[in-house]
């Protein structure tokens, strides 16, 4: 019979190919009711899914993919202090927190696992360095110069977004921005034909999840 899962309760994976630190991590789950191991075979279940390594880089990162490309899966990894990993593209694959091996305590471990199964994440100040300044460095030498914000949606876009989503037809936003009813027009197309988004009310649903609006 399948063990039951409590309810309320934060389900969470955890993989290490070394049997010490895996049998570490699961020891500091067993005190505390918020959190509940699910085995390796119910991974889909997981809230969150812990993954140890000594070394993070490109390896490490493909390694998560076989552990789950789902894309909602979230990532907590316990790591060495190798950090050899571009931060995004740690983000990209799902990664949500690092806790350093050698700051590791239980109770950090488990508050970690409760913010990442909330939807929130936590880097040490290292890593959150390293991303300000990649996205630093993009917005200035990537989308600055396109005339895009950190959204991919230049500040036109998002105005004529905006009016789009209270209901205001073509003619109106044209007026209401001062300009011709062609370039509000163009400006939509743009924006649609780049996001690869269907029609005005998909652009509107996208802004909204995104929140730009």
């Amino acid at each position: 019979m399948p063990e039951q899962i409590l309810t309320g309760t934060v389900c969470v994976a955890v993989h290490s190919p070394d049997a010490v630190v895996h049998a570490g991590l699961v020891s500091s789950l067993k005190h505390d009711h918020r959190v509940q191991e699910v085995p390796p075979e119910r991974i889909d279940e997981a809230d969150a899914v812990v993954a140890a390594f000594d070394t993070v880089d490109a390896t490490a990162l493909d390694e998560l993919r076989t552990l789950s490309d789902g894309p909602d899966t979230r990532f907590l990894l316990v790591a060495g202090r190798h950090w050899r990993a571009d931060v995004s593209a740690a983000i990209d694959r799902g990664v949500r927190a690092v806790l350093w091996r050698d700051a590791f305590t239980p109770s950090a471990f488990v508050r970690a696992l409760l913010t990442v199964a909330d939807g929130g994440g936590s880097f040490p100040p290292t890593l959150q360095g390293a991303l300000m300044e990649q996205v630093r460095w993009t917005h200035r030498e990537v989308l600055a110069p396109r005339g895009l914000s950190a959204s991919g949606v230049s500040p036109r876009e998002l105005d004529v977004l905006r009016l789009v989503s209270e209901g205001r037809e073509l003619s109106e936003i044209a007026t209401e921005l001062c300009y011709s009813e062609r370039t509000v027009k163009y400006i939509l197309y743009g924006l649609m034909k780049r996001l690869q988004l269907r029609n005005r009310a998909h652009a509107v649903s996208y802004a909204i999840r995104a929140g730009l609006i």
